[in-house]
């Protein structure tokens, strides 16, 4: 007997990152909200299952100033994203929310209030950071050691989930709660939402993420595709076991890219042209600065790598993933050892560097190419990040996803009205102890 065929997933993430090409012409705004309506209403056209803002809460700067290789600016998501429910109607919404500077009342009240206001669409991605430089906004520091932000997320979880499950038949319940990071009690202020708990999204790839992931989320924003895809794949679904829970109840999906073309050959250039606009000269020096540590710009973007190794003290405190000097020099000499061995210029190394692992060719190659990942359980779906916003996924939605509807793998129509429906996850049950039953 055949096996059935797996359905896919599909999120569609609004590009924020430094490699968004905003100066294209086809962008719009990245902080109107016609640029996140017309992105959101599309994939909506395209029945994905949500909308995922993403979120940095420290501009991307560079040597102390402002870099103007990011975004201008970015709006508070939770207040975006109840805009986007009064324009759209079946979709889910999701916000990227700290666990590490926020506090856990404040957020479950706007994400509790956003499931009433989408009528049970809110999904909640939870990220952690330890870092000083982003905690200078919040009057916190470092004051969390990097060890602790799980643990700290995990009891955030728990708590956010006591509150949205204190409301009873006759109202607000007391709560009480008191772990090594929160000590709060008293009443939650919102009725019970359609989802009870938001749709717990998150994306750590590392020992304490995974175990994060499995013990609370229910969909996984991976980095990871091909056998390293299917590793990951294989692990999460153990960990989720392990801890009592349905694997199929948590969905993987890895962020991609596409570039399509009437042929292949077409596909292949238009995503050279695309990474070569992506990558402008400017961009490519900025890249290495943050590994060098060292003013680079008297550099030329279309000339060899620098002659001179990174600068041993610099710790910029806006890359503390690069405050290690020793990492610092292995990723120089990696990447020198790249250049020599494929002839490649700074601006051709940071395109490589950078080109990820987009699905390029024609709609219906792309479509063939994400459905045998789901099919061989390197997924459940996929997280599309378009080049540019708001019209970069308009393409994907006319050509690909019918392509993926005519093989019989993703739907044509909403049968759910919440966000958990399109995964097809049952509702949650009260508890207080944070993973989900």
């Amino acid at each position: 007997m055949n096996k059935p065929l797996k359905q896919m997933h599909l999120a569609v993430l609004f590009p924020v990152n430094h490699m968004t090409v905003w100066r294209d012409p086809r962008a719009g705004s990245q902080v109107e909200f016609a640029s996140y309506s017309h992105l959101a209403r599309t994939a909506e056209r395209g029945r994905f299952d949500t909308f995922l803002l993403a979120d940095f809460p420290r501009l991307v700067e560079h040597r102390g100033e402002v870099s103007d290789v990011g975004v201008a600016g970015q709006l508070d998501q939770i207040t975006v994203l109840s805009a986007l429910a009064s324009v759209t109607d079946r979709i889910g919404l999701a916000a990227t929310v700290n666990a590490t500077f926020n506090e856990p009342f404040d957020v479950a009240r706007r994400l509790a209030t956003l499931d009433h206001l989408s009528g049970g669409r809110c999904g909640w991605n939870v990220v952690t950071t330890p870092d000083a430089w982003t905690g200078e906004n919040f009057r916190r520091g470092g004051y969390l050691a990097h060890a602790d932000r799980y643990v700290r997320a995990a009891e955030f979880v728990d708590v956010a989930r006591t509150l949205w499950g204190g409301w009873g038949p006759h109202g607000a319940t007391r709560f009480h709660h008191e772990g090594p990071h929160f000590r709060v009690g008293g009443r939650f202020t919102v009725p019970t939402s359609p989802q009870l708990y938001p749709l717990t999204i998150q994306a750590g790839d590392s020992e304490q993420g995974r175990e994060f992931a499995a013990a609370t989320a229910e969909m996984v924003y991976s980095r990871r595709l091909g056998l390293a895809g299917q590793a990951f794949y294989a692990d999460v679904k153990r960990r989720a076991a392990r801890h009592g829970r349905a694997p199929e109840h948590v969905k993987i999906m890895p962020g991609v890219s596409f570039v399509l073309g009437d042929t292949e050959e077409d596909a292949r250039a238009n995503a050279e042209a695309g990474q070569r606009e992506a990558v402008s000269p400017k961009l490519a020096i900025w890249y290495l600065e943050r590994t060098w540590g060292r003013d680079l710009s008297a550099y030329d973007p279309d000339g060899p790598l620098p002659d001179v190794d990174p600068d041993p003290e610099a710790a910029p405190p806006e890359w503390p993933g690069l405050a290690d000097a020793v990492v610092r020099s292995r990723r120089v000499e990696k990447w020198r050892a790249l250049a020599a061995e494929q002839h490649l210029c700074i601006r051709e190394l940071v395109m490589k560097l950078t080109a990820g692992r987009p699905f390029i060719g024609t709609p219906a190659r792309v479509a063939e190419q994400m459905n045998d990942y789901v099919q061989s359980d390197g997924a459940d779906g996929f997280v599309v990040v378009p080049r540019f916003a708001p019209g970069g996924l308009d393409e994907f939605v006319d050509r690909v996803v019918p392509e993926l509807q005519d093989r019989g793998v993703f739907r044509t129509e909403y049968t759910e009205r919440t966000l958990r429906g399109h995964f097809g996850l049952p509702a949650p049950t009260v508890h207080r102890r944070g993973a989900l039953r």
